[in-house]
C-alpha cells in the first residue's frame, strides 16, 4: 500500500481485531501473516519497519508471540485500551470455542465434522502464510547478506532444530556486531506511512515499575483467591499455579510447552489421558487463536474430572477461565512494561543494523513455520501423503494473488472445501 494513511479511529479498529479474532486459524505462521495482510498492506496503519520491530521483540518473549504482537500493534494505534481490546478480541472467539467445544467433547466424545473443516482450513492457512512470507521477504531481503541470514535461520529451526528465540538473540548478536553497514542500506519508504510515531507513551522506570506491579498482581489475582477459598489441595489452586507457571516456558509455541504439559497433566497430576490430550490439541488446531489454547482443554477436563464439592461442569468451567487468564494475562505485562523501551530503540541509528538483521532471521522463522506447517499436512502420518490440501493451497494462493479474494473469503472456501471432502470421503 503506498501514500500515508490516516490513524484509524478506535471504532474503526475495533472491527479489525474482531476480524482479525475470528480468523486467526493456523497457529503463528497463519496469525502474523492475517496480521500483515490486514495492518501493513490493506490499511497501512503500520509501516513495514514497525510491525516488524515489534514481531521481533515478541519473538524473545516466552509466551504465544502472535498474542503480543496483537497487543502490541493494537497499543501502538490506540495505547493501553487498544493493547487491551486487540489482545484480548485476539484469544476470546478461540476461547470461547474451546469451551463449547470442550463441553460438547465431554457429552457427546467425537467431534467429525470439525475434522473436517479443519482439513480445509489446513489449504487456506497454508495459501495466506506462503503469500505473505512471499511480501515481507520481498520488502526485508533487500541486500545478499540479509538473504544469507533468512536462509542461516531457516537452516538452524528446520535442520538442527534451535528454540527461534536462539535463533533471533545470535541474530540480534550478529547485527550488533556486524551489522552497522545495513543501517545505511534501510530503505527510507519503510516510515512514510509510519502514523505511530510520536504516539506512543515515553519509557520510564516509573512507569515500567508501575506496569509491572499492576499485571503481576492482575495475573496472580485469580491464584490468591483459589488459594483463600478453596484451600491449596483443590484441583482449581493446583491447576492455576501449574498454568502460571506453565505460561513462562512457552518460548517456541505450544508444540514446544506440550510435553512438559502432557507429562505433568497426564502422569503427575492424572487430569487427563494421553489420548484425550491428543484430541485437546485437535481442537486447539481446529480454532481460531493461539495453538496453546490447548492448555485450555486441559485445564477444562482436569477440573472436570476432580470437582471436588462444585459439580464437573461448574469447575471445569472455572478450570477453563483459570488457564486462559493464566497463560494469556503475561503477555499484557510484557508489552505494556517493555514496549515503550522497544518502540524508544527503534530511532537509535546505532541499532538500525541490528535490527534489520533480526528482522531477515524472522523471515526465515516465518519460513520455517510454512515449511513445518505444510508438511504437517501433506504428510500427515509417516509414510501416508495427501496430496488434496496441497492442491487446494495452490487454488487459494492463485485467489489471494491474483483473482484479489480477500482472507475471509479465502477462510470460508477451505472450511466448506473440508466439509465437502469429509462428507465425500465418508468421514
Amino acid at each position: 500500500m503506498n501514500g500515508k494513511s490516516a490513524a484509524p479511529t478506535f471504532r474503526e479498529a475495533l472491527p479489525v481485531w474482531i476480524k482479525i479474532g475470528l480468523l486467526g486459524f493456523g497457529g503463528p505462521a497463519g496469525q502474523i501473516a492475517l496480521m500483515h495482510r490486514e495492518l501493513v498492506e490493506r490499511r497501512g496503519w503500520l509501516c513495514e519497519r514497525r510491525f516488524l520491530h515489534a514481531l521481533n521483540y515478541c519473538m524473545l518473549l516466552p509466551g504465544p508471540e502472535a498474542q503480543q504482537l496483537a497487543i502490541h500493534t493494537g497499543w501502538l494505534l490506540h495505547g493501553p485500551r487498544g493493547g487491551i481490546v486487540a489482545g484480548t478480541l485476539f484469544v476470546l472467539p478461540g476461547a470461547l470455542l474451546i469451551w463449547c467445544m470442550s463441553c460438547l467433547y465431554v457429552y457427546q466424545g467425537e467431534l467429525r465434522w470439525v475434522e473436517w473443516v479443519f482439513y480445509g482450513l489446513k489449504a487456506a492457512v497454508m495459501a495466506i502464510v506462503v503469500a505473505a512470507m512471499l511480501r515481507i521477504g520481498k520488502k526485508v531481503l533487500h541486500h545478499p547478506w540479509l538473504c544469507g541470514v533468512a536462509v542461516a535461520a531457516l537452516l538452524a529451526l528446520l535442520v538442527f532444530k534451535l528454540p527461534f528465540p536462539w535463533v533471533v538473540t545470535a541474530a540480534l548478536v550478529v547485527g550488533l556486531i556486524f551489522g552497522k553497514r545495513l543501517a545505511a542500506r534501510e530503505k527510507p519508504d519503510w516510515d512514510d506511512n509510519d502514523i505511530c510515531a510520536g504516539r506512543v507513551a515515553a519509557a520510564s522506570w516509573k512507569r515500567t515499575l508501575g506496569q509491572c506491579a499492576l499485571w503481576l498482581a492482575l495475573w496472580l489475582a485469580p491464584l490468591v483467591a483459589c488459594l483463600a477459598v478453596l484451600g491449596k489441595s483443590h484441583t482449581l489452586t493446583i491447576g492455576s499455579a501449574f498454568f502460571s507457571k506453565a505460561a513462562l516456558l512457552t518460548f517456541g509455541g505450544a508444540y514446544a510447552v506440550l510435553p512438559y504439559v502432557a507429562q505433568q497433566a497426564v502422569e503427575t497430576h492424572g487430569w487427563l489421558t494421553p489420548g484425550q490430550m491428543i484430541d485437546g490439541l485437535g481442537l486447539a488446531e481446529t480454532t481460531p487463536g493461539p495453538l496453546v489454547l490447548v492448555l485450555q482443554f486441559v485445564g477444562f477436563l482436569g477440573a472436570w474430572n476432580s470437582p471436588g464439592t462444585l459439580s464437573p461442569l461448574a469447575a471445569a468451567s472455572i478450570g477453563s477461565f483459570l488457564t486462559v487468564w493464566a497463560t494469556f494475562v503475561p503477555g499484557f505485562l510484557f508489552i505494556f512494561a517493555g514496549g515503550p523501551w522497544i518502540e524508544r530503540a527503534l530511532g537509535n541509528p546505532r541499532l538500525a543494523g541490528a535490527l534489520a538483521v533480526v528482522t531477515a532471521a524472522v523471515v526465515g522463522v516465518i519460513a520455517n513455520l510454512a515449511v513445518w506447517f505444510g508438511w504437517s499436512v501433506v504428510v500427515p502420518e509417516p509414510g501416508e501423503t495427501d496430496l488434496l490440501p496441497l492442491a487446494l493451497a495452490a487454488v487459494f494462493w492463485l485467489l489471494l494473488r491474483f483473482g484479489k479474494c480477500g482472507v475471509t473469503a479465502v477462510v470460508g472456501l477451505g472450511a466448506l472445501a473440508g466439509l465437502a471432502a469429509g462428507w465425500l470421503g465418508g468421514g
